[in-house]
């Protein structure tokens, strides 16, 4: 695990998608990680750090559609409408 300076706007999944397409391996289940501390962690190896750290740079969130929000607790739009009876 390597620290880093958190970036101010992070989507945790997005930032993943981005390492993995520079090369970098990144384990999904512990990374991203933000301690007690509040100290920003990725589990990567250490010979991508500078290579993380461009990354992390440039990170810019998109704006999560409701899509991405239902998505992200295991739903969609079609189970919502089920639910809704629409």
């Amino acid at each position: 695990m390597i620290t880093f300076t958190k970036p101010i706007e992070l989507d945790g999944v997005q930032l993943c998608k981005e390492l993995n397409a520079v090369g970098i391996q990144v384990s999904n289940k512990t990374s991203p990680y933000i301690d007690g501390n509040g100290i920003f962690w990725l589990d990567i190896d250490a010979e991508d750090t500078e290579k993380a750290q461009e990354v992390l740079n440039a990170h810019i969130p998109k704006p999560l559609t409701i899509a991405d929000k239902l998505e992200s607790v295991g739903l969609s739009i079609d189970d919502l409408k089920a639910a809704l009876g629409l």
